[in-house]
Formats: C-alpha cells, structure tokens, sequence
C-alpha cells in the first residue's frame, strides 16, 4: 500500500486542482508464451493503475513475483531463473496516451500509449495500442501487446529456447474510478 501511494504521489504531483486522477479499483495482466513444445501463461490481479485524465499520463506498476502459472514449478523457474525477481521486483510503465479522449462522454475510444517499459533492469521506450472504455466515471482500459524478453535480457537456458516463444502475448484489463481528494 506504501508503494501505492508514493507511485500516485510521483505520478501526480503536478497541478491536481485542474485534473481528474484515476486509480485502478481492479486490474488484471495475463501473459502467454505459445511455443512448439509448451504454452506457459500466468495471470496477476496485483498491479497498480493510475492515470491523469487531463494531461493523459499513466503509470502502470506489476509486481513480478504477483504473478499465479498453473504449476509451483514454473512459478518458481519464472522468479528464479529467468525474471530474477528478488532483485527486479516490479514491471512499470509511465507514459502518455496520445490521443484527447472527451471523459464526459461515454464510449469506446481507440489509443496508443507511448513511453518506457521497465523490465528486468532494462528500459524501453515501446507505444501500445489499447481501448479505453468510458462509462460515467468508471473507465476501463484494456490493452493487448507483444513483449520480447530478448529486449529486456531475459535470457532462456538453452534446453528451454523450443519451450518459451520469442514473444511473449500480453493482456492487459483494468477498470479505474475517480480518485477521491
């Protein structure tokens, strides 16, 4: 929770009076490696959201660790050998939406969100496509893009290069409310 309120803190400090700031009240990223051999796939409901609706910042935060595989094994391989989350913790992301969105008016609004990735001790600057669904004050962002672990030298062991795919599918789905002030 303390990480949380420093990641809105640092996002937002800007000018508040002016803008409306919104927090992730449920978000889900599910991520799938479809290769020959094996799919492996997991899925967190973890991650912190915000965003500023007037200057169109986001910043979206994962803890790696968060992240649930349908066996203990490949949850532990993933933290352990690959993603060596003891020591890269987080996932982040803080960019801008593109595109002007009207917030007063409901509807499914198309985007791309440019800035950086953070992975792995790696950053990238990346721009994502996505939807942005606006429903009286309750906006749903959903997002679907490809991830290289490559770019975040994520490196494979050689027995599992045919078990884990070169790009890895990402989901990404999380509902906002208004921040309270």
């Amino acid at each position: 929770m303390k990480r949380y309120i420093l990641a809105l803190a640092a996002l937002f400090s800007l000018n508040l009076a002016h803008s409306q700031v919104y927090k992730g009240k449920t978000t889900t990223i599910h991520f799938l490696s479809k290769a020959a051999i094996e799919d492996i796939e997991a899925t967190s409901k973890h991650a912190v959201v915000a965003m500023d609706a007037a200057t169109g910042n986001i910043q979206v935060q994962a803890q790696i660790k968060a992240f649930k595989f349908a066996s203990s094994f490949m949850e532990s391989h993933f933290n352990e050998n690959y993603m060596h989350s003891e020591k890269y913790p987080f996932a982040t992301f803080k960019g801008k939406i593109n595109e002007k969105i009207d917030y007063a008016k409901n509807g499914d609004y198309k985007v791309t969100c440019t800035g950086k990735m953070e992975m792995h001790g790696v950053t990238q600057e990346v721009t994502i496509p996505g939807t942005i669904k606006v429903n009286g004050t309750e906006l749903t962002l959903e997002a679907n893009f490809k991830v290289k672990p490559a770019d975040y030298k994520i490196e494979i062991e050689g027995s599992y290069t045919e078990k884990i795919a070169k790009e890895i599918g990402v989901d990404i789905k999380s509902v906002l409310e208004p921040l309270k002030k």
